[in-house]
């Protein structure tokens, strides 16, 4: 049976967690440099990774032999890297002309939304609420996180490029910070 309180909390702990507001001129970025995003795609790709979680996230990483917390560290470091691209105004991750759409689920789709905090959110919240309460919350990040993908040009023009400059910059830190505490957090349980 839904609960509509649950529904509400696990939203909005996924929300804060995926933090699409803060990732758009991240993505605004990634549309300069590759010309376009597939938002429907990236949208589908990061919901198949969190219902996969959902479902068997434990299982997964357990296949691989990789813990929950190694898994947190190793997308707090490409979180890192992208943030350090948006400060510093380089390309570390190399962009191949040939995959078209491929920036469309990395680094969009992974990390960026359903990144590790994002799929350690999904284990760990599942030891307090029901699994289709939880499922009714991803369906509703992955709507609103469409509509985001979706409105990155309106967006970009109403900021301009010197609001976007500074927005980098800003988002830039706040990405690093973000990195770094996962880091943090995850390192000291391993």
């Amino acid at each position: 049976m839904l609960s509509f309180k649950a529904i509400l909390s696990v939203t909005l702990i996924l929300f804060s967690v995926i933090d699409i507001l803060g990732s758009t001129p991240v993505i605004i970025d990634l549309r300069k440099k590759n010309g376009h995003i597939q938002s429907g795609k990236a949208t589908l790709a990061a919901g198949i990774l969190m219902i996969l979680f959902l479902f068997i996230g434990d299982n997964l990483l357990g296949l691989f032999g990789v813990d929950v917390g190694s898994f947190a560290i190793a997308g707090s470091i490409v979180m890192f890297i992208i943030g350090l691209e948006m400060i510093l105004g380089r390309n570390f991750f190399k962009n191949d002309p040939s995959a078209s759409g491929s920036s469309s689920i990395v680094p969009i789709a992974f990390p960026l939304i359903a990144g590790a905090g994002t799929l350690t959110t999904i284990i760990s919240i599942r030891a307090e609420y029901a699994e289709l309460d939880i499922l009714v919350g991803i369906v509703v990040n992955l709507i609103f996180v469409y509509a985001v993908l979706k409105s990155t040009n309106w967006l970009e023009r109403k900021i301009g490029d010197a609001g976007l400059g500074v927005l980098q910059k800003v988002f830039g830190i706040i990405l690093l910070s973000i990195a770094i505490k996962l880091f943090k957090d995850n390192i000291i349980n391993l």
